[in-house]
């Protein structure tokens, strides 16, 4: 059975998705189908999810789990698993699960999809949905001792909250003897619980790591999240879709790669109220996102450095160096160093900094200069024997894992699996430029490492050539932005996922409209999310130096974590 036909001839070199031939596959398991703008949902019953799952998994190429999100309904909760292909991208469809208010419980998908589990956590804790076969359901935001869930509309916020300390339990504990190790000895092997943060430089972050140890290699790992959770979805549920939105992107990544999660919004919000972007408007995005991903990339590069060579006095400022000149590059172009807020819906806000040349041969002398400062990075970093001795062959990925945990960026390239949305999902002007994907078969922590170095070597190749185009552009046609209207108002239960490269992953953004000029529902996928939840499966193993190599080299914002 093909699921498979040609798409327009618009879009004549991307596939779409035969849904029809869908239906007829998943046959009496299909209740009903919506009507979603990009992917399809078709309705299941909560006791089917896994057998509907593997089926699209298994027999309809539909590998990636990119998101799962949960909302509330006046008369029922609903779960939503949006799939794509690892790949095609393009291909997309979405999994509906309802059940009912008063028992919202539903199979989990976890068993089909690994990454399934920290989104259905996730679910349980906002909004009370329990998911049987779930592996470990419990909280994952808010204490375990939190009264309530604080998406439901019945939640009483002005209830007491007492979050009281507990001490946290080493789970090798009862006999404090690792399994599979020899009892030789009078008193076996020991084990010790490690805590590592949630104030620590090296969890990159306010992130707590359960470490357990015998002797100094690590035996079990786990992430704990939810320190800094700072409602950036219901913030943009209070917001217009026209203003009042834009600036949060800025805030789930304060590395540099704002810019790009402004874009995300942009590409959902453009698509939601079928708006199009001025092609002069596009190129100026594109060059803009990848200056933005070249800040995140050096800083990562300066702070892996740091975490694994100490190296503070060379490495890590001279990317701090590149970092100031590339901020003062997008600081002439928005007005920001870090919190840029360039983008609107429809194009950019302003043209670009006069006198122009001024401005492109700032660009230009940086991008000079660029080839010599990779080689110094190089010789600083990958050729560094320290680096190589504690990143080659430590933190193994396997791509299948990867894949089964949702991973995507630098990190998922870094074990060979070749998806990049800016090439496999079109948008902005990157079809029409000169780049390659940079994929490495590492599957290690110094792959993760050249994968990002390569990329900011092709962030400026994209950069070179948006340059080229500006600088000759006819001045009566520098269009930065279309004809949107004042209030955006999409019909009512329009739904949408869109997602776009962020400097770490895939971005995506689902929502749900409720006919007004507020989303009723807003969603972040944040690519830091599915990527930090792989750690478990590479970070242990090896040796407690392993473990912050290995946790340094998924380069994780915690903007993006705890949303």
């Amino acid at each position: 059975m093909s699921l498979e036909r040609d798409a327009t001839p618009a879009a004549a070199d991307r596939r779409s998705v035969d849904y029809d031939a869908l239906e007829s596959l998943l046959g009496e398991h299909v209740l009903a189908r919506e009507t979603h703008i990009n992917a399809e949902g078709f309705v299941i019953r909560s006791d089917e999810v896994q057998a509907v799952l593997s089926t699209l998994k298994d027999e309809a190429g539909f590998d990636h789990l990119a998101c799962a999100t949960a909302q509330q309904y006046g008369d029922r909760f609903e779960t939503i698993y949006h799939l794509r292909s690892y790949d095609d991208p393009t291909r997309e469809v979405s999994v509906v699960v309802p059940t009912p208010t008063d028992e919202p419980v539903s199979e989990s998908a976890t068993p089909v999809f690994r990454t399934a589990e920290w989104h259905e956590r996730e679910a349980y804790d906002l909004f009370g949905i329990e998911y049987d076969d779930h592996p470990d359901l419990r909280r994952i935001l808010l204490p375990e001792t939190w009264q309530g869930h604080p998406l439901r509309e019945d939640y009483a916020q002005d209830r007491p909250q007492l979050v009281a300390y507990r001490e946290n339990a080493n789970p090798l504990e009862e006999d404090r003897r690792v399994e599979g190790v020899s009892d030789d000895g009078p008193e076996g092997t020991e084990t010790m619980l490690l805590n590592i943060g949630p104030h620590h430089p090296a969890t990159h972050g306010v992130m707590h790591l359960e470490t357990v140890l015998d002797g100094e290699q690590v035996v079990d790992v786990e992430p704990d999240i939810g320190y800094i959770h700072r409602c950036e979805e219901q913030m943009c549920q209070q917001g217009t879709y026209r203003h009042q939105i834009m600036p949060y992107p800025d805030r789930w990544d304060w590395g540099g790669a704002g810019l790009c999660n402004e874009w995300a919004y942009a590409r959902v919000a453009e698509d939601l109220a079928d708006l199009e972007v001025p092609e002069y408007a596009q190129i100026i995005r594109t060059m803009s996102a990848e200056l933005s991903r070249m800040l995140s990339h050096l800083l990562a590069t300066g702070a892996y450095a740091l975490d694994v060579v100490g190296d503070f006095t060379a490495t890590f400022m001279y990317a701090i160096r590149d970092r100031e000149v590339v901020q003062n590059i997008l600081e002439d172009l928005t007005g920001q160093r870090l919190m840029f807020n360039y983008f609107r819906l429809g194009g950019v806000a302003w043209d670009l900094p006069e006198p122009r040349e001024e401005f492109f041969e700032k660009i230009r002398e940086f991008l000079d200069e660029l080839p010599r400062r990779m080689e110094e990075y190089h010789t600083l970093l990958s050729n560094n024997e320290i680096l190589q001795a504690r990143a080659v062959d430590t933190g193994y990925l396997d791509p299948e894992i990867a894949k089964d945990y949702g991973v995507t960026g630098p990190v998922a390239r870094g074990s060979g699996v070749d998806y990049d949305l800016r090439r496999d999902d079109p948008y902005g002007y990157y079809d029409e430029l000169d780049w390659d994907v940079v994929v490495r078969e590492g599957c290690d922590n110094y792959a993760r490492l050249l994968v990002r170095l390569d990329e900011i070597a092709e962030s400026a190749k994209i950069v070179e050539q948006c340059v080229d185009l500006l600088e000759d552009w006819p001045e009566d046609d520098r269009e930065i932005q279309s004809n949107v209207p004042r209030t955006i108002k999409p019909d009512p239960d329009t739904e949408i996922y869109r997602a776009v490269e962020a400097a770490k992953g895939e971005l995506g953004i689902y929502i749900r409209s409720d006919g007004t000029d507020k989303p009723a529902r807003f969603k972040i996928r944040g690519p830091s999310f599915s990527n930090l939840q792989s750690l478990p499966e590479f970070g242990t193993g090896g040796y407690v130096a392993d473990l912050i190599a290995s946790l340094g080299s998924l380069d994780t914002i915690m903007g993006e974590v705890d949303r």
